[in-house]
């Protein structure tokens, strides 16, 4: 056999990795799981986060002035620049409280979320400014997922407590 035959033969395939035991923390968005443990950079993370979603705040405010002042020296009246502010005051406070509620349940099946979509994004400001005062406090969502997963650890401990013994080896019951 020549060395490139030998080279060519296929290479064992790699053991799956173990699948640990117990229930798993949801991954939050930008953290992963390091809001479990507040590990591997979580503060950073967070501080990060929150400067950053301040910036763009700030950033699309700046730009929303812009388009105001477009308005302005398109002359389009008093009534549509009154409109287009009052639009996105109501946008960006309907979206600031959306977000921050859904950062302590999770929203119902049948809930308007979907619908509320287009409203949100309009409103993206307030979205960006819920999100900033939450990473202040915690990872966004943080509280609810924690409680989840200490929720879901405590039933998996109850459930594997209860096992005693080989269930083979236990007596029949008795017919009655």
């Amino acid at each position: 056999m020549s060395d490139d035959q030998r080279d060519q033969t296929p290479a064992e395939p790699a053991a799956p990795a173990p699948v640990p035991a117990g229930p798993q923390p949801e991954p939050i968005r930008f953290f992963g799981t390091t809001w479990v443990e507040h590990d591997g950079g979580y503060a950073l993370l967070r501080v990060g986060l929150a400067i950053g979603s301040l910036a763009t705040a700030i950033a699309s405010a700046v730009l929303l002035r812009l388009a105001y002042e477009g308005l302005e020296i398109g002359n389009v009246g008093p009534f549509l620049s009154i409109s287009v502010v009052v639009l996105f005051a109501v946008a960006s406070s309907i979206a600031f409280t959306k977000t921050w509620a859904s950062f302590s349940r999770r929203p119902a099946p049948s809930s308007d979320e979907a619908a509320l979509k287009g409203l949100k994004t309009i409103g993206f400001i307030g979205s960006l400014i819920a999100y900033f005062l939450r990473c202040l406090g915690e990872a966004p969502g943080e509280k609810l997922r924690r409680a989840e997963y200490e929720r879901a650890q405590v039933e998996y401990a109850r459930r594997r407590s209860t096992r005693t013994g080989n269930p083979a080896a236990r007596r029949p019951k008795r017919k009655k």
